[in-house]
């Protein structure tokens, strides 16, 4: 959030603020490139959508010649920094006070654009209409604002994942983010504005107002000022939190004396929402009063909502709308009034980004010649706000006057994501093992890590970049912005759906990223790589000297060794050298922390895999040590092999361009690598990732179709951030192997076990047989 000043307390809402200083590197961003534009007004805020190109450093890596025997000493590879244009969405709210202001800086900071139209939708777009035209010199064209609403919302759920929650206000965790369906289809979306419009959606373009009601979000403020004399929807909101309903409306009790049994009504139920001030001779107090009303149309809400979603069989409903707008008292209400009335069979969902969805869904309608849904498109986590904490214990001036502006940012990916082909079940796939979220201990080890880690990052963004001078005030801007996004995450863990190790991992590369550091393990990367492939061919001759079942054996310890070796895991960079490694795993004992080797060793004295699938980690010793091998040894059995490595850097993570050069090199003195390749029985690819980590919901298509067309019977997942920060319990229906060393002392023990424990977990699915 970026502070921008503060309206004065006698100003009224509507009224154009003009003494406002914006900071253009926090809201704006990359306003010198917009192209297009779209505009949602509402009430009391303001949406804007824009498209801009951004410009920024990605680390390429290109092959030497090596066929010469002059170039042997030469570099593994050459890596260049290189610029790059890349596509970005930004939408920025904002109270309307700021709507003349803003305008003026958007005029001022435009330079680029063709546009001359901008796309406007909601109830303040008549009212604003000529003041935008007249400000920036484009054509207001107006949407249909429930269209917008629709697209914007289908946006968001393909888009996002964690964006949809169920509220829980006396919990650990207020939010509990849910697992999107791939299939986010049908469902029901209640917009509750001034009144209520219920909408049954079916597809992208298929959608239907199936209902509504006149009793919505402006009859709450309307009654509401009338018996309180309250004028403003924040005021009411404050009051409700601390009224007491039951002092006004009359409950079951007070007609029975207690519960009414026979019909199953407790005691505690309202009977008659105000019942009690017809015949009470007594003042009631404003906050009663608003809590009262606020249960009455909550309760007529929720009760309309689980009618229609049971007439159409829909279980999925989402609430949105200027009455929800992220308010924990109105998400509590509604949340309480849809659970008695279905007793818990559909839950109220609600959206972390509700309040962009018409200004998405009119940028989209603006953009329909370039079809950004044929492409897939990730939040931004460095200039994006997160969902903020909206307490309505706070100020209630304060809140609706602190000229905060809320930011999302969306980055459109460079590969189309889908979910892997051989998820068990793909809707209630959960990538991470933790969720910080709801594990306040786990949380603050976790965050406290990060931070101590922040210094060593810093530094080797720095060493990446010795001949730039400007590239230590980058990473100081960096360690800045990231220490920031910590502390917002320790007090709103909430703040960018569910708070794991892989999105605190993501926020980093995200940061990094943005400050130019594209890849700061590059040349560690290489020098490993380097050293290495020297050791191939012995590694590869020792191996083969082997017994059978002592290879299968070195072979397995042979990759859990290459991945103790983590330039990302502390325990490991302050204290391992690649020699230390090879003793440890060589010299470790079973049974490991889990050990499935023997099953294992069982299943590969059956016939061959038709094709494994090999999602990779590290550089270096790892793949060129580890991970080749056992994959020659797969190939040399008659099973096809996929290898999938990330898209682009994290850490000291194998890209797929470097491993590219790397299998090329291996080849050149390997007839098995060679052969495998030329024939196409050996593949690379990449996973459409750029994190240490691996979401299975969020993969390359091109690798899900390869998948299918290979009919892959065996995933392997290697590595601590694959194995076991993510997809520990992942279901796969096919057999998997999930390989990790354990390089976290605290993870080792949250598993039962010590630093550096194994885990060998091979699985098949129940009742399938090899």
């Amino acid at each position: 959030m970026a502070e921008c000043g503060r309206v004065d307390s006698n100003t009224s809402s509507h009224t154009m603020d003009k003494s406002i200083t914006l900071p253009p590197d926090e809201i704006f961003r990359n306003m010198e490139n917009a192209k297009r534009f779209a505009i949602d007004i509402g009430g009391s805020l303001t949406k804007l959508a824009y498209y801009s190109t951004v410009q920024h450093k990605v680390a390429k890596v290109r092959s030497f010649d090596h066929s010469t025997k002059e170039a042997a000493g030469d570099k593994l590879y050459e890596i260049a920094v290189q610029e790059e244009v890349t596509a970005r969405l930004h939408f920025i709210k904002f109270e309307n006070a700021y709507i003349e202001t803003c305008l003026d800086f958007i005029k001022d900071h435009l330079v680029n654009t063709e546009t001359k139209v901008i796309k406007a939708t909601g109830g303040g777009a008549h009212k604003f209409k000529e003041l935008i035209e007249r400000k920036l010199g484009l054509k207001v064209d107006k949407e249909d604002e429930m269209t917008c609403l629709i697209k914007g919302c289908n946006f968001v759920l393909k888009n996002i994942p964690h964006e949809a929650f169920v509220y829980a206000k006396h919990a650990d965790s207020e939010f509990r983010f849910q697992t999107t369906n791939p299939d986010i289809f049908p469902y029901l979306l209640v917009n509750i504005g001034s009144g209520v419009s219920i909408v049954k959606v079916e597809s992208e373009d298929k959608f239907e107002r199936i209902g509504g009601s006149s009793i919505g979000g402006g009859t709450f403020w309307g009654l509401g000022a009338l018996l309180t004399k309250t004028k403003r929807f924040d005021e009411l909101l404050q009051l409700a939190s601390k009224g007491q309903h039951s002092s006004v409306d009359m409950l079951v009790k007070d007609i029975y004396g207690g519960s009414y049994a026979c019909l199953g009504l407790t005691g505690d139920l309202i009977a008659s929402s105000f019942g009690k001030s017809a015949t009470a001779d007594k003042e009631f107090s404003n906050e009663d009063m608003a809590k009262s009303l606020l249960h009455m149309i909550s309760n007529d809400i929720g009760q309309l909502a689980c009618l229609y979603a049971k007439l159409h069989n829909l279980s999925r409903v989402y609430f949105g709308g200027f009455f929800i707008r992220g308010h924990p008292v109105t998400m509590h209400t509604i949340t309480y009034s849809i659970n008695f009335f279905t007793k818990g069979e559909v839950q109220a969902l609600f959206l972390r980004h509700e309040g962009y969805l018409g200004a998405i869904g009119a940028f989209l309608k603006g953009a329909e010649e370039d079809n950004p849904n044929q492409y897939s498109w990730g939040e931004n986590y460095a200039g994006s706000s997160g969902l903020m904490s909206v307490s309505p214990d706070m100020n209630p001036m304060q809140r609706a006057r602190s000229g905060t502006f809320d930011m999302l940012e969306m980055d459109r990916l460079d590969r189309q994501l889908v979910n892997l082909p051989l998820l068990q079940d793909p809707s209630s796939y959960i990538p991470d093992t933790v969720d910080l979220t709801e594990d306040a201990q786990a949380r603050e080890y976790w965050l406290y890590c990060f931070e101590e880690a922040l210094d060593g990052v810093v530094k080797r963004a720095v060493a990446s970049q010795p001949d730039i001078p400007e590239a230590a005030e980058r990473a100081e801007k960096f360690r800045q912005k990231y220490l920031h996004k910590l502390q917002t995450l320790r007090h709103q863990p909430f703040a960018y759906g569910s708070l794991t190790v892989r999105s605190l991992l993501d926020t980093r590369e995200h940061c990094l990223n943005e400050f130019n550091f594209p890849d700061p393990y590059s040349k560690i990367k290489e020098r490993e790589n380097d050293i290495a492939l020297k050791y191939y061919q012995k590694a590869v001759k020792s191996l083969e000297e082997l017994s059978w079942e002592d290879r299968q054996f070195a072979l397995v310890r042979g990759v859990l060794a290459g991945n103790v070796f983590d330039w990302g895991a502390k325990a490991v960079s302050d204290h391992f050298s690649i020699k230390l490694i090879f003793t440890f795993c060589f010299s470790s004992d079973r049974p490991w922390l889990v050990d499935s080797f023997d099953q294992w060793l069982e299943r590969l004295k059956g016939p061959p895999h038709r094709c494994a699938l090999f999602f990779v980690d590290n550089s270096g010793v790892d793949i060129i040590l580890g991970v080749i091998p056992f994959v020659r040894e797969l190939l040399s059995r008659g099973t096809e092999v996929v290898l999938a490595s990330n898209s682009g850097p994290a850490l000291n993570d194998v890209t797929n361009s470097e491993l590219q050069i790397l299998t090329e090199r291996i080849a050149a003195m390997d007839p098995v690598i060679d052969s495998a390749l030329r024939e196409d029985r050996l593949t690379l690819v990449q996973n459409g990732s750029s994190s240490p980590c691996l979401d299975l919901s969020r993969l390359d298509k091109v690798l899900a179709m390869l998948v299918r067309e290979r009919q892959t019977d065996l995933v392997i997942i290697e590595g601590m951030g694959r194995a076991i920060h993510t997809n520990y319990y992942a279901m796969l229906s096919c057999e998997s192997l999930k390989m990790a060393v354990i390089k976290n002392s605290w993870l080792a023990d949250r598993l039962g076990g010590k630093l550096f424990s194994v885990v060998f977990k091979y699985e098949v699915p129940a009742g399938k047989s090899h």
